[in-house]
């Protein structure tokens, strides 16, 4: 075991190493898993030598992007960013070029924001929308960035061909042969390198087992996770070293809310194994697969006014107002215990009410919802004088027509909502419609 490592380190080092004039960055995907913490750690390895043995300058800058869909399974997403604290500080102690870089998306691609605001049904394997929204467009984002500075990049890839035939086909379509690094498929000027792809599970295992984090953090809580989260003991043909080494299991984290598996296994065994409170999560998430073809939760027509096949188009405007709830709701059971957690944030709460006014739903309110939840009585017209002499002016002005005052406050609505989302559509066709609906019902 300790020469596969030895040459997967030589193999980093001669790479870091190659004269080149650009320097290209290293860009590593860290998920705080198994493999992206073996990686890592062979790659810090990497760095030590060729600073200590090879008293060699370390001029290239290795980048850990950790991507955050702001629905990550709370467990690993505060290990991960206690981990990532753990990198900055010992890079900065140890003098090496590491730095760690938390990506998000944007506001209107989160999860909330589409399923919530804009009702589309959550994601399923036909429909899979948001492994692009949240995941793909953040990390090209920042790839892009390093491209615009440097002009190339190297991603060094986590990937092993013996997770699974799907993985082997992707790592053996990458890999060419002879050469470490490859053609990133989606990225000019950007290559790619798979330095532990021929490595088992086993080996991942023993690796975290044996060798100490170069960066301070204990990996026995890795282990003690993916330990915590296996459903399946016989997934597990893991390699130990002592015996109080118990089985490590194969569990994939992902977000909390994925639908597009049929059961959420780790997150059951999470629950079996002592973390009760996140229960909620586990059965919002059901319901919502549950529910998801529903007939009397969809409407008629896709997004774009077109007729939805099997009339099962977007989420009703009750449904979407439901979900919410329902969501706050969990939110607030888990905070009783963990008050620092929030499963919806606050841009996207206003995101959503602006999504809705341009849908033409001004029949719910976010606001209301949330003081029912919460028991608030949050209302921004209070505090705002000049709003409310506004809105005395505007009732006035309508006293002899006053179906023409909502008509023109959710106009002001829309205008005002204008700039919340980088993605914008017309106000122009916003208002006109607005306003043909209001002719409509009136006729």
């Amino acid at each position: 075991m300790s020469k596969r490592v030895d040459h997967i380190v030589h193999e980093l080092i001669d790479q870091y190493l190659l004269a080149d004039d650009t320097l290209r960055p290293w860009i590593i995907g860290f998920s705080g898993g198994k493999d992206s913490t073996v990686l890592l750690q062979l790659v810090w390895k990497a760095l030590i030598k060729i600073k200590h043995n090879l008293k060699s300058p370390l001029l290239r800058e290795v980048h850990v992007v950790s991507n955050d869909t702001m629905v990550e399974n709370p467990i690993i997403t505060d290990y991960v960013y206690k981990v990532l604290s753990q990198i900055d500080q010992a890079a900065l102690e140890q003098d090496l070029p590491i730095k760690t870089r938390k990506t998000i998306p944007r506001l209107e691609d989160s999860f909330w924001v589409n399923l919530i605001g804009r009702g589309y049904p959550v994601p399923n394997s036909s429909f899979r929308w948001c492994t692009e929204r949240l995941k793909v467009r953040p990390t090209s984002r920042f790839i892009l960035e390093q491209l615009d500075i440097s002009g190339e990049a190297i991603i060094l890839l986590g990937t092993r061909s013996s997770e699974s035939a799907t993985r082997a086909k992707s790592v053996k379509k990458l890999s060419v042969r002879g050469k470490r690094l490859s053609k990133h498929p989606n990225h000019q000027r950007t290559n790619t390198n798979a330095p532990k792809k021929d490595l088992r599970l086993e080996e991942i295992w023993f690796i975290i087992n044996t060798m100490p984090s170069p960066w301070g953090a204990d990996n026995s809580e890795l282990f003690q996770i993916y330990s915590d989260a296996s459903a399946d003991d016989y997934e597990c043909p893991t390699m130990v070293t002592n015996k109080g080494h118990s089985s490590c299991g194969q569990s994939r984290f992902g977000c909390w809310v994925c639908t597009v598996v049929k059961e959420d296994k780790s997150m059951s065994a999470l629950i079996e194994n002592g973390f009760g409170w996140l229960a909620p999560l586990l059965r919002y998430r059901n319901e919502l697969v549950l529910e998801r073809n529903d007939p009397q939760h969809r409407m008629p027509t896709m997004r774009n006014g077109r007729p939805a096949i099997n009339e099962m188009g977007t989420y009703t405007f009750k449904y979407r107002a439901d979900i919410l709830n329902r969501l706050l709701n969990s939110q607030r059971e888990i905070q009783e215990i963990k008050p620092h957690l929030e499963l919806i944030t606050n841009q996207e709460l206003i995101a959503i009410q602006t999504t809705w006014q341009r849908d033409m739903n001004f029949g719910y309110s976010v606001s209301n919802i949330y003081n029912t939840v919460y028991d608030k009585c949050i209302d921004m017209k209070k505090d705002n004088e000049k709003l409310q002499r506004e809105e005395e002016l505007l009732k006035k002005a309508c006293k002899d027509s006053p179906e023409d005052f909502s008509v023109i406050q959710d106009s002001l609505a829309l205008l005002k909502n204008k700039a919340i989302l980088t993605k914008k559509r017309g106000l122009k066709d916003d208002i006109e419609k607005r306003i043909e609906q209001s002719l409509s019902s009136t006729n």
